[in-house]
């Protein structure tokens, strides 16, 4: 797909043209729209994925400005291909909050590093960064954030069976797997159903880091108090997750000492 759009990447420009310019557009049904942006390398050296619903218009634009810019200054496809994906993946405050859940439920133990922050500096051959949906999709123009559901439309579910499953045949078995959220959650027990995904190895219910999740995030990293909680956060299904996950770690801890 990359090298389909080679022409289109080289004259990107941000602007007002929502949600992208109609050259990068792949797909449309009614209200949803589905455009292209370089989220097509996979590094099948991975250890852990770490799994969103899909690309929104920043990270597009951030993947395909860098993709413009290595293709400019002459790099490689696959160099342009992993440095489009990189600098787009997992930006932001959503990045520090990403590295203190996985901190916290001892990811960085099993992967054998003093802290997952190693994944996006020293440690990137170590991770592989997904969606669900791997291009970008929009609702009426907006970032589509999950509804309607991505197993009931056709449009969406292709994009699973064809890209995400693709991804997961070209991954080690042995890699574990970070779905972000309940709606990807839920994909994942559908490739668990497949067949294509062993349940032990998918960390399933660790809060989206994103900032507006910030309450439930906190009570799950312990820097808030159960009572200083709002009726909107479920102390106790954050509790029920936490322990699941830690006890799952150290669950694959024990098998690979065993081996």
């Amino acid at each position: 797909m990359f090298e389909q759009f080679i022409s289109s990447m080289k004259t990107f420009q941000p602007s007002s043209v929502l949600p992208l310019p109609s050259n990068l557009k792949l797909a449309e049904d009614g209200k949803i729209s589905i455009y292209y942006a370089p989220f097509d390398y996979v590094n099948s050296q991975a250890k852990i994925v770490l799994c969103g619903i899909t690309p929104g218009l920043q990270q597009a634009e951030l993947a395909l400005t860098e993709a413009k810019q290595q293709l400019l200054a002459g790099s490689d496809i696959e160099i342009s291909k992993q440095k489009a994906k990189e600098t787009a993946s997992f930006g932001g405050p959503m990045r520090s909050n990403l590295i203190a859940l996985l901190d916290h439920v001892g990811v960085h133990e099993y992967l054998g590093l003093d802290s997952c922050e190693r994944l996006f500096s020293t440690h990137k051959h170590f991770v592989h960064y997904t969606s669900a949906l791997r291009y970008p999709v929009f609702i009426e123009g907006l970032n589509y954030s999950g509804s309607p559901s991505m197993l009931s439309k056709t449009i969406l579910k292709q994009q699973i069976d064809k890209y995400l499953v693709e991804e997961i045949r070209a991954l080690s078995k042995d890699c574990i797997y970070v779905p972000l959220g309940p709606k990807v959650t839920q994909v994942f027990d559908y490739l668990v159903q497949q067949g294509l995904v062993n349940s032990g190895r998918v960390l399933n219910g660790l809060p989206h880091p994103s900032g507006a999740n910030a309450e439930r995030i906190s009570y799950f990293l312990g820097r808030k108090a159960k009572d200083n909680l709002s009726t909107k956060t479920n102390a106790e299904q954050i509790e029920l997750v936490r322990s699941k996950l830690m006890n799952q770690i150290n669950c694959l801890l024990k098998q690979r000492a065993s081996v």
